[in-house]
This record gives C-alpha cells, sequence and structure tokens, in this order.
C-alpha cells in the first residue's frame, strides 16, 4: 500500500455587508443560517445556548446519506470572530475562518479564509473541484444571500452558491 500524500485547498475572500458587525454576526450560526441559506438544514449535537458557542457541535447531511460533523473552535462575539472545522467523513476536513470589521457607512466586511486537507487520494480528487473560480463563485453567493436577507429579512430564492 503506498503512502498517502494529503493535498491541501486555501482560499481567501473578502465579503461586505448591508448592516453592521453587531447585526450581521448573530447569523453566522447554525440555528440562524436556516433564516437565510437556501437549503441550510442541521442537526445539533451539542450546545449549552441551543446556539453557537465555543465547542458547539452539529451536523448537516450530504446527498449520500452521511453527514459531515462541525464544531465551533473559535467563538469571540465581542470581537466579531468565528471559526468552524467541518469534517466530511474520509473525504476533507475544513477549517473556515469569519472575522467581521466595521465598514463605512453602517457595513461590515468579513474575511473568509477556508483551508481545505484531504484525508484520502477520493478526497484528494475532491480538493481538485475546489479552484479560485469555484471558491469565489461562492463566496458571492453568500454575500448574496446574506444581504438579500438583511435587506428584506426573507430568504432568497436560489443563488446557487452550495
Amino acid at each position: 500500500m503506498g503512502e498517502f500524500l494529503a493535498k491541501r485547498v486555501v482560499h481567501h475572500f473578502v465579503q461586505t455587508y448591508d448592516a453592521p458587525p453587531e447585526k450581521v454576526f448573530p447569523l453566522l450560526s447554525p440555528v440562524r443560517e436556516a433564516d437565510w441559506v437556501p437549503g441550510w438544514h442541521y442537526r445539533m449535537i451539542y450546545s449549552e445556548s441551543g446556539d453557537a458557542e465555543l465547542g458547539c457541535v452539529f451536523a448537516t447531511p450530504n446527498p449520500d446519506d452521511t453527514e459531515t460533523t462541525w464544531i465551533v473552535t473559535a467563538y469571540d462575539p465581542a470581537n466579531y470572530r468565528i471559526e468552524f472545522v467541518w469534517i466530511d467523513p474520509g473525504l476533507v476536513a475544513t477549517q473556515i475562518e469569519i472575522a467581521l470589521s466595521p465598514a463605512p457607512p453602517g457595513k461590515s466586511r468579513a474575511g473568509v479564509r477556508y483551508t481545505y486537507t484531504a484525508l484520502s487520494e477520493p478526497g484528494n480528487g475532491v480538493l481538485e473541484r475546489y479552484t479560485r473560480t469555484w471558491f469565489e463563485r461562492k463566496m458571492r453567493g453568500w454575500e448574496r444571500s446574506l444581504n438579500h436577507y438583511l435587506h428584506t429579512g426573507q430568504m432568497i430564492a436560489s443563488t446557487g452558491w452550495q
């Protein structure tokens, strides 16, 4: 059996939201994403508060009937920073870092960084699809979805970003 050599893909993107960080930050949680992310479904596994917090664990369904497990690995509402790790069993482990900052007038900037690491040869194949073009489309769709919610209080019909 040959030695597995994991691939890693890192992408960073800056989004702009049409609301200040104190209004945007609470929406970056498994519970509140159900308000603005089309098709978002989750199963809470552990949370003392019932929402995002350090050590919160939840799962999202995959098309093949497996689940991706998520853990909140950093949670700093005072500085508008949250980090997640998700594991797609046997394929990919991903770290997501989100840091909000004020942007005039009354807006937010979000620095979003994804670090994808393959867990297997099939995972290396998955990472080949995680191109810069794919990532930018995903980030623009996410930005569009959240801004739509901020403006209307309603979920956008679809953005094709997931």
